[in-house]
């Protein structure tokens, strides 16, 4: 399965910033998680999305939470990766 592109550069972007990560600071990025509240509106914003009846504002809001979901799920996966193994810095 191909990579999405935008996902790709993100996840490259993110190397040196991932490389500099504490072993604390690691474990509380694998830790985070999203807000209930977000959560559901996320959640509400999908459904709406896959029926097509996104207004132009709830648009513009769900693309930038997926964004930032992709951002943060390629964060988290680069800390765990360090924290498999840190010599890998």
């Amino acid at each position: 399965m191909r990579r999405n592109t935008a996902a790709t550069v993100v996840d490259k972007l993110l190397d040196p910033l991932a490389r500099s990560l504490s072993p604390d600071v690691a474990r509380q990025i694998v830790r985070l998680r999203a807000d209930p509240t977000a959560v559901a509106r996320i959640a509400e914003l999908a459904e709406k999305c896959n029926e097509g009846t996104l207004s132009a504002a709830e648009k513009a809001e769900y693309d930038a939470a997926v964004a930032v979901s992709s951002f943060i799920a390629i964060l988290q996966a680069k800390a765990r990766s360090l924290l498999r193994n840190p010599s890998a810095r």
